[in-house]
């Protein structure tokens, strides 16, 4: 069997219109090249596999009896993919015109790049940030406690959240974001799969992490981009579940790159995290969401 020039990775759930955009901007880029794409789909029962199967032949549908999760789903795909890069793509994005020519094309004629991450944009077309430096215990005890937004915490979290980063430049970095995420072959074989363990959230943060222990060079390319319509999916999530799904991986990741007394404090701190999250949830539910 021929080695595709790349293996386009898209996992689905409940967003069926943004999927079929997102396949078209896909479809319309690659036709100088050799492709596959999977396209997962995490038990959406919208209708995605049929629409998949009967419009869109050239993709292998893969539909799953249950939600296995973003990592368990990738997984799955990349077990078949035979690509000499791998691209994992949220299905609620559309890439710009020119973006494979140019991240294969780079990635050609730079072998030290083990992993490339685009230009990600809004929706409207605005910088949307997708670098940042991997986790501390002080950054994510801020984002637990809900001080994200208070003035001490926006200054303590700017490192974290690479508020210095320069958009435009070239530059290695510690993490970017799962959304659009290019891998070389040969940087997943050493690599590995995703953790599966990860349901959503910090699974391509361990996945950075996995890759910098190794010495794999990640690298941001300003000249590709494409449009992220940020969270439309795990949106359909009620908020207390998305928080305890966000502290599930929280808590793994701390178990497997920081210190015991570490991931002691994390745990410490959750029943906090809890209650203030149940109150945000009552509140937005009472007061917010009718407003809206």
């Amino acid at each position: 069997m021929k080695e595709a020039d790349i293996s386009i990775v898209i996992v689905n759930w409940k967003v069926r219109a943004l999927v079929e955009k997102c396949l078209k901007s896909v479809l319309a880029d690659t036709k100088d090249f050799s492709t596959e794409i999977f396209l997962v789909d995490n038990d959406s029962r919208d209708g995605t596999p049929e629409m998949i199967m009967a419009e869109y032949p050239e993709v292998t549908m893969i539909a799953l009896p249950y939600n296995r999760g973003f990592a368990s789903a990738n997984n799955l795909a990349l077990k078949q993919s035979s690509g000499k890069y791998l691209f994992l793509l949220n299905p609620d994005t559309e890439v710009q015109p020119g973006f494979f020519k140019t991240i294969i094309n780079y990635l050609e004629t730079h072998p030290e790049v083990g992993i490339l991450g685009p230009r990600i944009l809004n929706s409207d077309f605005s910088l949307q940030e997708s670098i940042r430096r991997f986790p501390s215990l002080l950054s994510q005890l801020i984002i637990l406690l809900k001080l994200r937004h208070t003035f001490l915490g926006q200054h303590l979290l700017k490192k974290y959240l690479a508020k210095d980063f320069d958009y435009n430049r070239e530059e290695d970095v510690e993490q970017i974001m799962g959304a659009a995420m290019v891998i070389r072959r040969e940087a997943f074989e050493k690599i590995g799969y995703l953790d599966e363990k990860f349901f959503v959230w910090f699974e391509e943060v361990d996945y950075c992490q996995r890759a910098i222990d190794q010495k794999i060079v990640i690298r941001y390319l300003p000249t590709c981009a494409i449009l992220h319509h940020n969270g439309a999916s795990f949106k359909k999530q009620r908020i207390l579940r998305k928080q305890l799904i966000f502290n599930k991986s929280l808590i793994h990741y701390f178990y497997k790159h920081k210190p015991f007394w570490q991931l002691l404090i994390i745990l410490l701190i959750l029943p906090v995290n809890i209650l203030l999250t149940a109150f945000y949830s009552w509140w937005f539910n009472n007061y917010q969401a009718k407003d809206e």
